[in-house]
């Protein structure tokens, strides 16, 4: 199953990466949120399975 990492700005996706496995996605939204925030103006991550179903989100302001 893959999932797929959702980047999100103010004005909507700015990036989707996929991944093989959960754990994989969720370690890599959670450690490049930092970065991308301060390069991309990224807000907020989600992960997603193939179904669309959320499984891991982070959002700051």
């Amino acid at each position: 199953m893959a999932y797929t990492v959702i980047w999100y700005g103010r004005k909507g996706i700015i990036d989707k990466v996929t991944f093989d496995a959960e754990k994989a996605a969720k370690d890599h939204a959670i450690a490049m949120f930092q970065t991308r925030k301060g390069d991309d103006g990224v807000v907020s991550v989600e992960v997603r399975k193939d179904s669309g179903a959320v499984v891991f989100s982070h959002a700051e302001n």
